[in-house]
């Protein structure tokens, strides 16, 4: 009979990976988590807005709509439970001239159809009753939106991981990993040295990496070629007061929710990101941007000039192509080929996974372990 080091291997040590390995552990199974990086969420899980969302963007019946709707209640009680510094500060959703206006009337419709819970349309006069520096025709005021302490949320997950039994180990990559001939695999990783660890099932969350990791897993492809793109965002911060109590949005581009202002939890402002295709991951942020964003925040604050901004720092988004075209769902597949799943690839977790992970990690370990039905995401 085949015998296994763990029950449950997780590649990844960002929030969605911890939130995996601690729903894991917290069924009894043993679980190991392997980071590559010297830490936990040194990635895209801790270079992003800290914000938690309210799924106001996503289509109906999609994956990010569906994660987000639920992983926004959870996160909020978790925060509470677990005494993680948040706050509901709310968001304005601007509107600057007659065209927003039918996008925002747009978002507005399909957050009432997901169920996003006391949305409210503004007038220009009404929102600069709320925040007198913004300059607006119309705004959406979104109340389920927050911010929140993602460092202490993952330190959070970690400890409920531990507590259970589980395990991180960092500094070790993922090399490759080959299918059993029972079921499960065994995985190479590389630390000080090289070993392998065998494991029931094996999670692809590396988040920048899942593509790279997927392609040089044995024994599972499709056809389908996954090709991986990166969407690299800067911040700046504000050197002033921060003109906004609630986060202050545009609305969204094609790839990305447009530069916004957010505020951290001592109420200093930021805003960013911003979207460049790059072909691989680096966080450098140089302030040859800083014209760029004075342009797209002046649409909404007037008020703000270029030595008002300083560079802060860049995160990285794991977008994917497939069949030439940009993916803009979150994309989970599950391998199980006994009826349980031995493999799960999430490829693509890029915003809102932070506000996702909670469940994201119930939505595994209620439906692919338990070899239910998973959502097929494959298309995107």
């Amino acid at each position: 009979m085949q015998t296994y080091d763990f029950d449950v291997l997780v590649i990844g040590a960002g929030a969605v990976g911890l939130a995996i390995g601690r729903a894991a552990a917290l069924t009894g199974r043993s679980v190991v988590v392997v980071e590559r990086h010297a830490a936990f969420g040194t990635e895209t899980s801790s270079r992003n807005s800290e914000v938690i969302h309210s799924g106001l963007y996503y289509p109906a019946g999609s994956m990010k709509s569906n994660m987000c709707l639920k992983g926004n209640e959870k996160l909020y009680a978790y925060c509470k439970a677990r005494g993680i510094d948040h706050q509901r500060c709310e968001k304005l959703v601007v509107a600057t001239t007659g065209a927003e206006q039918v996008r925002l009337l747009e978002l507005y419709n399909n957050g009432c159809k997901v169920g996003v819970d006391g949305l409210r349309l503004l007038s220009g006069d009404e929102a600069r009753e709320l925040e007198p520096e913004v300059s607006c025709e119309a705004a959406l005021q979104v109340p389920s939106t927050g911010i929140f302490d993602s460092h202490a949320f993952m330190l959070a997950l970690l400890g409920d991981l531990e507590t259970a039994g589980g395990q991180l180990v960092c500094n070790t990559e993922f090399v490759r990993a080959e299918k059993l001939p029972t079921a499960g695999f065994v995985a190479t990783l590389i630390g000080p040295e090289s070993f392998e660890l065998s494991a029931k099932c094996l999670v692809n969350s590396a988040g920048l990496a899942a593509i790279n990791v997927r392609q040089n897993i044995g024994g599972t492809l499709t056809n389908d070629e996954i090709v991986p793109r990166y969407a690299k965002g800067s911040y700046f911060k504000l050197n002033r007061r921060a003109p906004f109590s609630r986060l202050v949005y545009p609305i969204p581009g094609v790839h990305g929710l447009g530069v916004h202002f957010t505020r951290d939890l001592a109420g200093a402002g930021r805003f960013g990101p911003d979207v460049e295709w790059i072909t691989h991951p680096d966080h450098q942020v140089t302030d040859d941007r800083i014209a760029s964003f004075v342009d797209a925040i002046r649409s909404y604050w007037k008020n703000i000039e270029p030595q008002d901004l300083s560079v802060d720092y860049a995160g990285v988004r794991p977008k994917y192509e497939l069949d030439g075209k940009t993916g803009t769902d979150f994309r989970i597949d599950a391998f199980t080929p006994n009826g349980k799943a031995e493999l799960i690839n999430l490829i693509g977790i890029e915003s809102p996974g932070l506000t996702s992970a909670l469940e994201i990690a119930d939505y595994l370990f209620a439906d692919a372990l338990s070899g239910k039905h998973v959502y097929d995401s494959s298309t995107p």
